[in-house]
């Protein structure tokens, strides 16, 4: 991928400016540690996206203050269950969910993962990160069943949300997806 970079700063500190091939709209992202990043696809000049920038000012400052405050906290964070307990203990679950739901799965690996709760390789082999032990129960079925339905439909497409509101209490993974990016920033 081609990248531009173009960094300038603003009242929430510096702003990295990237051209992407992959976005298909005008794009803010913020991270502990890597801070603001906007994506701009191909088509969309670096001034328009100076622009929304400037107008989501109010929104990036309020999301980089609430950012540095987890931050700021993270010395009480829990220590991660020992690596052996979590994989017997999310193993379980995922043949639970899967037997419940009817996905065929390869297997499980658990692993301590920086910047996702989960993923599924095409060979339909589950990778969970051990920080999802620090969730309620229903936020970990939920990236359970997420993984679980890649299995079936490998994107985010329509499909694959159809398939995952249908197996999901109150039929619901905008909400589930909401919520676990308020807990996430706790533990990723």
């Amino acid at each position: 991928m081609i990248r531009r970079i173009q960094t300038l700063n603003s009242r929430s500190g510096p702003i990295r400016y990237e051209r992407s091939l992959k976005a298909r709209r005008i794009n803010i992202s913020i991270k502990p540690n890597k801070g603001v990043r906007v994506a701009v696809p191909v088509g969309v000049s670096f001034r328009k996206a100076e622009k929304f920038v400037l107008s989501k000012q109010d929104w990036i400052k309020k999301h980089v203050d609430r950012i540095k405050n987890i931050e700021a906290n993270k010395a009480s964070r829990p220590v991660d269950h020992p690596m052996v307990e979590a994989k017997i203990i999310l193993e379980k679950r995922v043949k639970e969910l899967a037997a419940q739901t009817g996905f065929k799965y390869n297997r499980v690996s658990v692993k301590s993962m920086t910047s996702r709760w989960g993923s599924c390789s095409n060979k339909k082999n589950i990778n969970l990160n051990v920080k999802i032990m620090h969730l309620d129960s229903e936020l970990r079925d939920y990236i359970i069943l997420h993984e679980l339905t890649h299995t079936l439909h490998p994107n985010h497409g329509q499909h694959f949300w159809a398939k995952l509101n249908s197996i999901l209490p109150n039929s619901d993974a905008k909400n589930f997806t909401k919520k676990l990016k308020v807990e996430g920033l706790k533990y990723l």
